[in-house]
C-alpha cells in the first residue's frame, strides 16, 4: 500500500506524540486515589467485586489492574504504561478509525489533539481508569456510527464491538455509564423512526434489541450495587462540592489545562485565554454556517458529537439531584474527552481556516511543552521518595501506622503494606468497606478507645502540621521517639512523621 504524504505526516505526528506523552510516566510515586488503584488491584476479581460495590467507581478497571498484577506482579510502572498505552491507542484510532470514516484532515487534527491536548498529557500516566474509560467510549462511538452508516448490512463485526465498548464504559466509569445510554437512546430513537416509516421490523432494530437487552442482563448485578451505593452516598460525607463560579471555571478550562486541585501546571489565566481563542472561534463558524442546510449530514455529526458531550454534563446534574450529593467533576469529563476531540477535530476539518488551526495547534505545542517541563521536574523530584527513604530507615518489624482522613496516610499504607493500619475515620465518611481495598491489615476506628490497649511503636501519620500527635497525646501518655515533615512535589503532597511508644 503506497502512503500519500499527508499519511507520512499523519504516522509521524502519531510516534512523536506517543513518544512525547509517555516522558514523565516513569516514576514510583503515588497521590491518594493512585494508591487506592495500587491497594485494590491485589485482591481477587471476587474480592475486587465486593469492595468495589462501595467505591464511587465501577471495577472494571480495577480488574485490568488486577490482571496486569498476576502477570507482572505489583508494579506500579506497568501499571503507567497501561495508562500510557490505552492514551496513544485512542491517538492512533486518528489514522485506523477516523481518517478512513471521515476524512484525512479530521484524522490528522484528531491524532494531533489526543497527543497535544493539555488534559491528556496530565493524565497519560495516572493510576486511574481515566485514559482506559476514554479509549472505549471513543470506540463505543466509532462503532455507534459506524453501524449508522453502513445500515443495510448485516455487519456483526461493528455491532459486536460497539456492545462490549459500551458495556465495558458503564462497568468502569458512571459518566462512562451516561455516554453509553445516551449513545443507546440515540441509536435506538433513530431506529424506531427508521421502522415506522419503512412500515417494518428492520434488521437494525432487531439486532439493537438483542445487544440491548445483553447489556441490560449483564449489568443487573451493577445495578443493584448501584442502587445500594446511592444509599451510602446520601448519608457519606462526600469530598465534591460545587463552588460558583469555580466549578463553571474549572469545567471551561479542563480539557486545556488538565489541573488537578493542588497541581496548577499552568495558569488559568492563561487557560481561559487558550480555551477563548478555541470557543470564540468555534462559534464563529457556527454563526457563519449556520444558514449552510446542504451540508445536512456534517451539521448532524456535529450537533451529536456536542450534544453527546453537554448531555452528560446535563446528566451529572440530574445526577446529582437524584443521589443528594453532588457528582459533577471536571475530572470526570475524561470519559468524553475521545468526543471533545473528535468534535474539535472535525469541526476544524470542515470549517476551519488553516492558518487558525496551526495557530491553535501552535499553542498547544508550546502548552505541551511547558506542561511536560512541569510535570517531569514535579514527578521525578528526589523530594518525592525521601519520606519514604526515611522510613525505610526508621521503621522495625511491628510497627504500626496510624492516619486520619488525609490522603497521605494511605500513600504510606500502599507503600507498606505488611505494616497494619488503623485508620481513624473522625469525620465518619462512612467508607469502612470501601477501604478495605488496604487489605486486611488495616482497620477503621471512630474513636479512640479502640485502640486504648495498643502498645508498641506507631506512626502517626498527618499531612500538614501534628494535628492527630496532639489528639493522641490529649488523650493517652505517649511518647514521641521522632518527628519529621516532608513535602513532596508530586501531587504537592506533605507528610508529617510522628513515631510514638505507647
Amino acid at each position: 500500500m503506497k502512503l500519500e504524504k499527508r499519511d507520512v505526516l499523519h504516522i509521524i505526528i502519531i510516534v512523536i506524540g506517543i513518544l512525547f506523552i509517555a516522558i514523565p510516566i516513569f516514576h514510583q510515586n503515588l497521590w491518594f486515589d493512585e494508591s487506592y488503584s495500587v491497594a485494590i488491584c491485589n485482591h481477587s476479581f471476587i474480592d475486587i467485586w465486593k469492595i468495589g460495590t462501595h467505591d464511587v467507581h465501577p471495577v472494571l478497571y480495577y480488574w485490568v489492574l488486577h490482571l496486569l498484577n498476576l502477570i507482572f506482579g505489583n508494579n506500579i510502572i506497568i501499571y503507567r504504561i497501561f495508562s500510557w498505552l490505552c492514551a496513544s491507542t485512542i491517538g492512533i484510532l486518528g489514522f485506523t478509525h477516523i481518517r478512513k470514516d471521515f476524512n484525512q484532515k479530521t484524522g490528522i487534527l484528531f491524532s494531533f489533539f489526543s497527543f497535544f491536548l493539555p488534559v491528556i498529557l496530565v493524565y497519560t500516566g495516572e493510576i486511574r481508569m481515566y485514559t482506559w474509560a476514554m479509549l472505549l467510549v471513543t470506540l463505543m462511538c466509532i462503532y455507534a456510527y459506524r453501524i449508522y452508516k453502513n445500515q443495510g448490512t448485516k455487519q456483526i463485526k461493528n455491532w459486536l464491538i460497539f456492545f462490549l465498548c459500551s458495556l465495558a464504559s458503564a462497568y468502569t466509569h458512571y459518566y462512562g455509564l451516561m455516554v453509553a445510554g445516551i449513545v443507546n437512546l440515540i441509536l435506538f430513537v433513530y431506529f424506531i423512526k427508521k421502522a415506522l416509516k419503512e412500515k417494518k421490523f428492520t434488521y437494525e432494530l432487531k439486532a439493537f434489541l438483542i445487544f440491548a437487552v445483553l447489556q441490560i442482563m449483564l449489568y443487573i448485578p451493577w445495578l443493584i450495587s448501584l442502587f445500594l451505593q446511592m444509599k451510602v452516598m446520601s448519608s457519606t460525607h462526600f469530598w465534591i462540592y460545587l463552588k460558583f463560579p469555580e466549578t463553571i471555571i474549572e469545567f471551561f478550562t479542563f480539557q486545556f489545562t488538565g489541573n488537578l486541585e493542588k497541581t496548577k501546571t499552568i495558569p488559568d489565566a492563561y487557560a481561559i485565554a487558550f480555551g477563548s481563542i478555541i470557543c470564540i472561534y468555534l462559534i464563529y463558524l457556527s454563526i457563519k454556517y449556520i444558514k449552510l442546510k446542504k451540508q445536512k449530514e456534517e451539521t448532524n455529526i456535529i450537533r451529536l458529537s456536542l450534544g453527546i458531550y453537554i448531555g452528560v454534563i446535563i446528566g451529572a446534574c440530574f445526577g446529582s439531584i437524584i443521589v443528594k450529593t453532588p457528582i459533577i467533576y471536571a475530572r470526570y469529563m475524561l470519559c468524553v474527552t475521545g468526543i471533545f476531540i473528535f468534535f474539535l477535530s472535525y469541526y476544524l476539518a470542515k470549517r476551519g481556516n488553516k492558518y487558525v488551526i496551526a495557530v491553535i495547534g501552535i499553542l498547544c505545542i508550546i502548552t505541551g511543552i511547558f506542561i511536560q517541563i512541569d510535570l517531569c521536574k514535579d514527578n521525578y523530584d528526589q523530594s518525592n521518595q525521601e519520606p519514604f527513604a526515611y522510613l525505610r530507615q526508621n521503621m522495625q518489624e511491628g510497627d504500626i501506622l496510624f492516619c486520619s482522613n488525609e490522603g497521605s496516610g494511605f500513600v504510606v499504607s500502599a507503600n507498606f503494606p505488611h505494616h497494619f493500619l488503623y485508620f481513624y475515620d473522625a469525620l465518619f465518611w462512612n467508607v469502612e468497606e470501601a477501604y478495605k481495598a488496604y487489605g486486611k491489615q488495616m482497620k477503621t476506628i471512630y474513636n479512640l478507645e479502640e485502640i486504648k490497649d495498643i502498645k508498641g511503636r506507631i506512626w502517626v501519620l498527618d499531612s500538614q502540621g501534628y494535628g492527630l500527635l496532639e489528639t493522641l497525646q490529649n488523650e493517652y501518655d505517649v511518647k514521641v521517639l521522632d518527628k519529621k515533615q516532608y513535602s513532596t512535589k508530586y501531587h504537592k503532597f506533605q507528610y508529617s512523621f510522628a513515631l510514638i511508644e505507647k
